[in-house]
């Protein structure tokens, strides 16, 4: 058998055919998750995405914490996007539910499958991680984030990385609780920095607040400046996300 034949869709060019068939199908299936969730999404704003661990338990202070600031955003006419699962995520939107404003989870379909919380006015489910993050920066008005680990470092990462790109308009980026966040931050300010891979006023689009009443503070007080709608060079950029 030549090294050709070992190798499927070279032995077999019908093979290939399939597979193009089948990426070209997997296309529209993406485009229709963007274009349902930004049809569903259209009229939340202003909004805040909050992001944290899925694992953090009920009697958890970071619960507490996450639940008394999404009720006080909520109060304060924000909606608010989590995960739309358990831990952070359920804390999030349960203080959102019980506020004024829509509380908002965006699910994703996982192997073994995450577990939408009950606290949602509008859910939204995803198959693909890249289509539903967008949607998290595509309708924020600011990022709050509170201790997690993987899959709350990707999404600060990314939000950091499309503003300092000029990618997404500038938006206040929010770490709850100092002690968590402390050896990230001083990574960023020393080591970063010092090695030129960042600048140091990049730092500088980080804020690290832990009081409920200053984290709404700080939104309003940025919004003070700019204004809630965006400006017609930052709609551009969020269409060129």
């Amino acid at each position: 058998m030549s090294e050709k034949e070992k190798i499927p869709h070279l032995a077999d060019p019908n093979a290939s055919k399939f597979t193009a068939s089948q990426e070209a199908w997997r296309v529209f299936g993406i485009m229709s998750e963007f274009v349902e969730a930004a049809q569903r999404l259209a009229e939340i704003r202003p909004a805040v995405s909050i992001f944290g661990s899925a694992r953090t338990p009920p009697d958890s202070p970071h619960y507490r914490l996450t639940e008394t600031i999404a009720r006080k955003l909520s109060d304060a006419g924000f909606s608010v996007i989590s995960g739309g699962g358990p831990g952070i995520m359920e804390a999030a939107n349960k203080g959102a539910y019980q506020g004024r404003s829509p509380s908002v989870g965006l699910n994703i379909q996982l192997p073994h499958e995450q577990r939408a919380n009950g606290y949602q006015d509008i859910s939204q489910s995803f198959r693909h991680f890249f289509a539903r993050k967008y949607m998290f920066v595509r309708f924020a008005s600011a990022y709050v984030v509170m201790p997690g680990g993987f899959g709350t470092l990707d999404e600060l990462l990314e939000a950091l990385t499309l503003i300092q790109t000029g990618k997404s308009q500038k938006i206040p980026i929010i770490l709850v609780h100092e002690p968590f966040w402390r050896g990230l931050v001083d990574w960023f300010r020393t080591t970063l920095v010092d090695e030129r891979v960042i600048s140091p006023e990049d730092v500088g689009l980080i804020q690290v607040i832990d009081q409920p009443d200053e984290v709404v503070e700080a939104i309003f007080r940025h919004y003070e400046r700019t204004g809630f709608a965006p400006l017609p060079a930052e709609r551009e950029k969020l269409l060129n996300l």
